[in-house]
């Protein structure tokens, strides 16, 4: 089966209910050619489940077939960022942070704040340098909320989110940037892999503003992100 995934056309043999629901919307039956074709067959399933006894074929079919498409995607100017991304205003505002931090919490204090926002992605959206800028996408691989959108977004801002108190944004050096933006992405193995993914990050933080947004869960935070990205 075809699917329209950020732009690309990727061919995956689906086979579980948790993926089957979420990359519904994303079914592709134009006649673009597939640029991705990931199988995954029974014997890889047998050797997961025993590697990862705690998981089932279902968890391991959405996560493993959600990496190998993220890893494919350094190949067409793209990477995938950990974060939840709001669009609002024709912008795209990606929110990242480690698990746990709230990532998440604070978009939904958009959708709140800002009628008419809503979530592309809520987990793993992707990221593609395009001939008309850089844009965010929905993906089906978006975490415990299922929220995504199957949609291209240009990127407003990227935001890396710590807690604290009181609500300030300002301006990460390029030097932080890259870093903060590394350790939430996949890390290919394979070493020109590595250099495509490596090429993209840096040609994202050279064209899209990376912001620090120590903040609250109070609705004024979603307004201090929103003043300070929105250029």
């Amino acid at each position: 089966m075809k699917y329209n995934i950020a732009d690309i056309i990727v061919d995956f043999d689906v086979q579980y209910p948790r993926l089957k629901r979420q990359i519904e919307d994303y079914k592709y039956d134009g006649d673009r050619k597939t640029n991705v074709k990931i199988r995954f067959e029974d014997q890889f399933f047998k050797g997961r489940l025993i590697d990862f006894p705690h998981l089932d074929c279902d968890t391991i079919e959405y996560m493993f077939l959600g990496a190998e498409y993220y890893t494919a995607l350094v190949h067409f100017n793209g990477m995938m960022l950990h974060s939840s991304c709001v669009v609002y205003d024709g912008k795209a505002y990606l929110f990242s942070a480690p698990s746990g931090t709230g990532k998440s919490t604070h978009t939904q204090l958009w959708l709140k704040r800002f009628p008419g926002s809503y979530i592309l992605n809520d987990d793993k959206p992707a990221i593609r340098i395009t001939e008309n800028g850089i844009y965010a996408y929905g993906t089906p691989f978006s975490g415990k909320t299922d929220l995504n959108v199957n949609t291209g977004v240009p990127i407003g801002g990227i935001c890396v989110i710590e807690r604290s108190e009181t609500n300030k944004i300002e301006t990460l050096p390029t030097d932080e940037a890259l870093f903060s933006i590394m350790n939430q992405t996949v890390r290919p193995s394979k070493e020109d892999e590595m250099d495509k993914m490596l090429d993209t990050l840096d040609k994202v933080v050279s064209n899209v503003p990376v912001y620090r947004l120590s903040c609250n869960m109070e609705l004024s935070a979603a307004e201090v992100a929103y003043n300070g990205m929105k250029g």
